[in-house]
């Protein structure tokens, strides 16, 4: 129970791997907020979990600063407290060269990968710099370092979003919060297997695996690790 008594926002916290983190991070003891989309998910979501161990949450879209800010005040004047926001919100669109990238794709890569995380971090870091404590996840891509073709309107947002953090770690220094990407590749979801029925699931990384990743870097054995981008992506 490393998280008990501790409480833990994650931001898509209904998706593929939001739901697996959120999870795995109430089966730790942490109260946990989520911001959710999808009305469906969320009640999924607080059925896994189970009645003894509710998980709160709001339709919020994190592209909106000011619903994230009431969302995050809300959530702090509610529990007094916020110990980690993951940001598990993202979205994909690959395919057409980059000639050939409809403007309103790339503005949407830009919103869901990058914006999604500014706008998070913006509101919660100030309520973590005045407790001295505190984690930031950012969930990246391997493709923010692998920039395949076909793919420059999502390895530009995922990039982009690494160097944010970064830069958000070094100005974190010394205050006791901390900052860290992940970095998946395609995760094992069924979203994921619908759109790709003919490739090797077995290869893919679990939701669960990598969810147990982000417990260990909001953890205090992960107190020396700041301004990383960690791979989770697995050997094969």
């Amino acid at each position: 129970m490393r998280f008990s008594g501790k409480v833990v926002l994650v931001a898509g916290g209904t998706g593929g791997l939001g739901h697996a983190v959120s999870l795995a991070f109430v089966e730790e003891g942490a109260t946990v907020i989520v911001s959710y989309r999808d009305q469906e998910e969320f009640a999924a979501l607080k059925t896994a979990a189970g009645a003894n161990r509710p998980v709160n949450g709001d339709a919020v879209d994190v592209t909106d600063e000011s619903a994230v800010g009431q969302f995050i005040n809300q959530t702090v004047a509610t529990y007094g407290r916020l110990d980690a926001v993951v940001n598990a919100v993202g979205g994909y669109a690959g395919g057409p060269k980059l000639w050939d990238v409809e403007m309103k794709v790339f503005d949407r890569m830009m919103a869901l990968n990058l914006r999604s995380g500014l706008i998070l971090s913006r509101a919660a870091i100030p309520a973590m710099l005045k407790a001295r404590r505190g984690v930031f996840i950012n969930v990246a891509s391997k493709s923010a370092f692998e920039h395949a073709a076909g793919n420059a309107a999502y390895a530009a947002s995922k990039a982009a979003a690494v160097a944010m953090i970064d830069s958000l770690a070094e100005e974190l220094k010394g205050t006791g919060v901390r900052a860290n990407s992940i970095l998946p590749s395609i995760i094992d979801t069924e979203a994921n297997r619908k759109a790709m029925p003919d490739a090797d699931f077995a290869k893919w990384p679990k939701a669960q695996d990598i969810a147990q990743v982000v417990l260990f870097l909001c953890s205090e054995a992960a107190k020396v690790i700041h301004g990383a981008a960690i791979p989770v992506y697995g050997a094969d």
